[in-house]
């Protein structure tokens, strides 16, 4: 079990403000009379107790509070343009912010959680203990913030009032992260106080980005401190290293979800989305993919869009599962980003009217961004992620480097993308969702989707997912896998999230209606793997949306699917009818075949995977080798009656 405020509160003790007195005085110190005017509207002492122990430990040379006005904001914003932070593009309110070409993804050999001595963790996140964590943040973070000003903002992790919205304040000498924490996330400074006391707790993030230096960056560190619910982070400006509200925050949310939600929550690395069909039915959905493998692809597809990244899930009282989107806004990624596969997100990018922050992509000499796979003409030369660029210039190693790095990204508030839904995507009362689904980057193996037979299997086609290595971690390369997409973000043992899984899904106090069914996809099955030619994509990026579709029907009952030893496909006639309505697509039975043929041995080879290195963990529930089981003895049955490669047809 995790239990919170044990061992030594790292900040208050580097800090060494104890008292609220201390640190009013404090405030009158180093705050102005219109900043110290609206810190004085936030009562919670244990929040301002730690705004001042950052300061005391930070030294700053100002504070500016941002109350999510937008004054407040525009202020920020410009101060990023003058410092440098951000630089202004062509197009109005857009701006590129470069990250050091070293640092170019989340840093995870430098990420750490602190942990007390026999405290629960994972054993897929790097730890260190609490005293060599307090001696790191004594000797890097005092005085970080000399000659800066810090920025200090209220933000909530949901909409205000939602059962799962956790308040987090966001500390930061860096004007990017303030200006993309507005973007990205609700300010609720009027409402913290209120929010606190229903969520019973609030998170803080505390970072610096020091001197900016590459030099710096072997001493760069991200660190969560579990019992504290406060993450630190210095030396670096990368979003998921920095904007601790998201990935860092994300792992608080697991924690209190896991140890102390009672088998009724679940905080996860999803998307969340609805399909409106002709006949005026909503399906919404939560689908859980590694960053880099189609997650806001997915997410875009829907006609119902509320967010690209993170889910905060619970069993509602009236029987059904309900999710909402902490976010607000998107940071997605913009490889491969096109008006045939995106066709809202590019109306954003590439017309007035949103407000966007891009990152490491090429400026050219119009200040005009361009990026991989956009289906654009491309500049011969600009600025990218490693400087100054031409077309065919190489690294050092001799390789060509790309007009952007495969991790840019563009930042923007959700309900500018045209399929956002906002009524459901600001509603404390969250999305009912009716189907969940797990997908990785898998070129020979597994069906675009399958649907699992109960709960159980859900849970496990969720646990079994292998990806491809993105471009999102510094140094990550080749196939691993990624349990539920969620892995690096389980700070405790995977046996005790695990059981959660198997407990939420299968919680008894679903109604018959509310239940979601639970399934696997994937967009990435290869010609060659299928008996053709080359690594192109056996389908097309807007098949997407017919997969989601048949899988809304399913889910209401109108469709049966086919039965199979790993969960139910569909018919040919289920598909072929989906693609005609949905995307007005003939959908011919020879490439139906191809999709949904099961390959017997390739599906074993997944298993015995799965098992080797999921035997390696203790205490894991048994479910999930029950279920492997039986994958396994229907997989044995069908390849002695058909052979390796079993047809639909010979499943009927």
């Amino acid at each position: 079990m995790l239990e919170l405020k044990k061992g030594i509160d790292i900040l208050a003790h580097v800090g060494g403000v104890q008292s609220i007195d201390e640190a009013k005085k404090l405030f009158t110190e180093k705050l102005d009379q219109e900043n110290l005017a609206k810190l004085g509207k936030i009562k919670n002492e244990e929040a301002l107790l730690k705004i001042a122990n950052a300061i005391a430990m930070c030294q700053p040379d100002s504070v500016f509070i941002t109350t999510g006005s937008p004054e407040d904001m525009a202020a920020v914003k410009k101060m990023s343009l003058e410092k440098g932070e951000e630089k202004p593009l062509a197009m109005k309110d857009h701006t590129i912010h470069y990250d050091l070409a070293e640092e170019q993804g989340r840093i995870v050999d430098r990420t750490f959680y602190i942990v007390n001595e026999g405290e629960p963790s994972s054993v897929l996140g790097k730890k260190m203990p609490r005293q060599e964590a307090l001696d790191y943040v004594t000797k890097y973070m005092t005085g970080i913030m000399k000659g800066k000003t810090m920025f200090v903002g209220f933000f909530s992790r949901g909409p205000v009032g939602a059962k799962m919205a956790l308040p987090a304040m966001e500390i930061t000498s860096s004007t990017y992260v303030m200006h993309s924490g507005d973007m990205l996330y609700r300010h609720c400074f009027a409402d913290f106080d209120a929010q606190v006391e229903l969520a019973g707790t609030f998170l803080t993030n505390v970072h610096s980005e020091g001197l900016n230096r590459a030099e710096d960056l072997p001493n760069a560190r991200v660190f969560m401190d579990r019992s504290w619910l406060t993450t630190f982070s210095t030396f670096c400006t990368y979003a998921g290293n920095t904007l601790l509200l998201k990935k860092g925050n994300h792992r608080m949310a697991v924690d209190l979800a896991i140890y102390y939600g009672k088998g009724k929550e679940l905080s996860e690395h999803m998307f969340i989305t609805g399909m409106k069909e002709d006949n005026g039915r909503t399906t919404w959905f939560a689908g859980a993919a590694p960053s880099g493998c189609g997650k806001t692809t997915t997410a875009m597809a829907g006609t119902e869009f509320i967010g690209d990244d993170l889910a905060q899930m619970w069993v509602a009282d009236d029987g059904t599962m309900r999710a909402i989107n902490p976010e607000q806004g998107i940071f997605g990624i913009v490889a491969d980003v096109n008006r045939e596969g995106d066709p809202y997100l590019m109306k954003c990018l590439r017309e007035e009217g949103t407000e966007i922050i891009w990152s490491n992509v090429l400026i050219d000499d119009k200040n005009v961004p361009h990026w991989t796979g956009n289906g654009e003409e491309h500049a011969d030369k600009g600025v990218n992620f490693q400087g100054d660029w031409f077309k065919g210039k190489t690294n050092a190693d001799g390789k060509a480097i790309p007009i952007s790095h495969p991790n840019a990204r563009c930042t923007l508030r959700a309900k500018a993308i045209g399929n956002f839904n906002a009524e459901m995507g600001f509603s404390p009362e969250g999305a009912p969702v009716k189907v969940v689904t797990y997908s990785g980057r898998d070129a020979d193996t597994m069906p675009p989707v399958w649907v699992g037979k109960n709960s159980d299997h859900g849970v496990v086609i969720g646990a079994s997912i292998v990806s491809a290595a993105t471009a999102t971690e510094v140094g990550a390369s080749g196939v691993k896998r990624q349990p539920w997409a969620n892995a690096p973000f389980i700070p405790g043992a995977l046996s005790d999230y695990m059981k959660v899984q198997f407990d939420f899904f299968g919680n008894e106090t679903y109604s018959d209606a509310g239940k979601p069914i639970m399934a696997g996809l994937n967009y990435f099955l290869t010609h060659q793997a299928r008996g053709g030619e080359g690594t192109k994509l056996l389908g097309e990026k807007r098949d997407v949306k017919a997969w989601l579709t048949w899988l809304a029907r399913f889910a209401h009952g109108d469709y049966t699917g086919i039965e199979t030893p790993i969960g139910f496909i569909p018919t040919y006639e289920e598909m072929k009818q989906t693609f005609a309505d949905t995307i007005g697509k003939d959908y011919p039975k020879d490439l139906y075949d191809k999709q949904f043929s099961i390959y017997v041995d390739l599906i074993q080879s997944r298993i015995d995977l799965q098992r080797e290195a999921f035997g390696k963990e203790d205490n894991l529930p048994t479910q999930l080798f029950k279920v492997y089981d039986e994958w396994e003895a229907g997989l044995k049955g069908l390849k002695e009656k058909h052979g390796a490669v079993v047809m639909p047809d010979q499943l009927g």
